[in-house]
């Protein structure tokens, strides 16, 4: 389901948007050139994608003589990812922060870098998307409404329970584990032996605590920011997934600029990725430090049994020539030297 197929209707969300930032605010839809922007992030305030965002404002604002700015609501006041989607497609938001998955359903190149195992590590994902592969990702955006402009950390994923440690996939039979609203996410989790339940984010803490899921995976800040290690009392490293965020603006926004102002806010948001980086590889030290100083039990496993399920997974999503192309580059990538 593309974007615009989504439930809600386009009025609602202008409605929806409209109530929860101000008539005045809705960005694009009523400003001609430049001014304060607006974006949405599902994290809270100090996470590092919010703040990598609230820094392209800031730089912005230097490089125009304050003339251009950005206000971020974060903490998902703006709804889930899906959500935030939504409206910046059609222009009720200037920009949002989104990891991959919910854009893999329209956009058929996001899916090889959302691909389980598909990177070897944190610097072999980097080296694919900060070249001629992120870039193909990101013009491919263009024709749903969103202008990509350059990918954001989202950490190794791994998994995390309430009942057992994971250290086979034997040990994930019967367990019912959060996934976001992605067929791939889904078909991952199912392959895996497990039953995949796809539900917002913002509601995983509540699931988890009265037994409606028994766990989820996601990275080390989202365990412990959306305090889900109090109630999941087991974090196994799979690292099965080193998806990316991803920052867009509604093309809306973009056809209403400059080509000047279109170069500063390309410029400035591919100067915030380092920014950004610092920044997310501190956190996910701290993190660490919270969840285990917390008593959660955390193992390491044996990937090579959880990436052999995922053959049948790589096959249902790469379905174009395009997509196989990709894949067959980002694997044959290099991994930089140290």
């Amino acid at each position: 389901m593309g974007i615009h197929g989504h439930t809600l209707t386009r009025r609602r969300w202008i409605a929806g948007a409209a109530a929860a930032i101000g008539t005045p605010m809705l960005a694009a839809c009523e400003r001609t050139l430049g001014g304060l922007f607006t974006a949405a992030d599902a994290h809270p305030a100090d996470y590092p994608t919010v703040r990598a965002v609230e820094y392209v404002g800031r730089l912005l604002a230097e490089r125009s003589g304050g003339r251009l700015g950005v206000k971020v609501y974060s903490g998902g006041q703006l709804g889930g990812e899906i959500d935030t989607l939504e409206i910046t497609s059609f222009g009720g938001l200037d920009f949002t922060r989104v990891n991959l998955a919910p854009l893999n359903s329209i956009a058929p190149l996001t899916i090889p870098a959302s691909l389980p195992f598909v990177f070897r590590s944190t610097e072999h994902m980097r080296r694919a998307l900060d070249g001629e592969i992120g870039e193909e990702i990101l013009a491919s955006l263009a024709p749903h409404g969103l202008i990509g402009l350059c990918f954001y950390d989202s950490g190794a994923r791994s998994f995390y329970n309430t009942t057992r440690p994971i250290r086979t996939p034997e040990d994930m039979r019967g367990l019912k584990l959060r996934v976001p609203a992605s067929d791939l996410y889904v078909s991952m989790v199912n392959a895996l032996g497990a039953n995949a339940v796809p539900i917002p984010y913002g509601e995983v803490y509540q699931a988890l605590a009265q037994g409606v899921i028994d766990g989820a995976e996601n990275n080390w800040p989202s365990f412990e920011s959306a305090r889900h290690y109090e109630v999941a009392g087991y974090y196994s490293l799979s690292r099965h997934l080193l998806t990316p965020e991803v920052l867009v603006m509604s093309k809306h926004s973009w056809d209403r600029l400059s080509e000047g102002e279109r170069t500063l806010i390309r410029t400035a948001a591919r100067d915030s990725v380092s920014y950004m980086r610092k920044l997310w590889d501190e956190r996910v030290a701290q993190s660490r430090a919270q969840i285990v100083a917390s008593g959660v039990e955390v193992n390491e496993l044996d990937t090579a049994g959880f990436a052999a399920r995922m053959k049948s997974v790589w096959q249902a999503h790469v379905t174009t020539a395009a997509q196989a192309r990709l894949v067959e580059q980002i694997v044959a990538l290099e991994e930089p030297q140290p």
